[in-house]
């Protein structure tokens, strides 16, 4: 799958129910999950890092009838809930800042290096969106084993409070853009 050699893709919105086979009609509520697959051959989505991704649209009866079950998607990393678009005029985010942030607070025990690229991205979208800001940086380890950590603090929290570090994986100004739009159209819920 050539498509995943080299940026970040979330996916589209697929207009069919994963569970039920049935077509998702506009305006209607549905629940979109990303899952990590295990090959390129099985993924509709990915990163340049290795992370395959399948992305899965369920009606709401269709994700009711999975979710906790042991027929719940195999390597579910997160789900929301989301209306399918209509087509017409400006979509809005279909994400919420709750959600953004629990995402990105799940991430911050993955060491794998896919993970920490996504959580670096991710986290970027939310200082541009002001619900983290920076209050600082610092390095660790030396040689090939140094670090770049950035401090940043959710919107609202007490300055005194510790920050939480975010791991500067060095992607390229490229990758980054290039990333943030991909993953800024998925929230928009974007399809083509």
């Amino acid at each position: 799958m050539s498509r995943l050699s080299g940026s970040y893709d979330l996916g589209r919105f697929t207009g069919t129910c994963a569970a039920s086979g049935e077509r998702l009609e506009p305006g209607s509520p549905c629940v979109t999950a990303l899952c990590e697959a295990s090959d390129a051959e099985s993924a509709n989505a990915g990163t340049p890092f290795g992370l395959f991704l399948r992305r899965f649209d369920y009606s709401l009866e269709g994700w009711k009838g999975i979710a906790g079950t042991p027929r719940a998607p195999a390597g579910l990393l997160y789900f929301w809930r989301t209306t399918v678009p209509t087509g017409e005029g400006r979509r809005s985010i279909l994400i919420d800042d709750e959600v953004l942030l629990e995402i990105f607070h799940r991430l911050e025990v993955d060491t794998r290096p896919q993970r920490v690229a996504f959580r670096f991205v991710l986290g970027l979208y939310l200082i541009r969106r002001k619900l983290l800001r920076v209050v600082g940086q610092r390095r660790e380890g030396e040689g090939a084993a140094e670090r770049e950590l950035w401090l940043v603090l959710v919107r609202g929290t007490d300055s005194s409070s510790p920050p939480i570090e975010m791991v500067n994986p060095r992607l390229r100004d490229e990758d980054i853009s290039e990333i943030a739009g991909q993953l800024n159209e998925v929230m928009q819920g974007n399809v083509a």
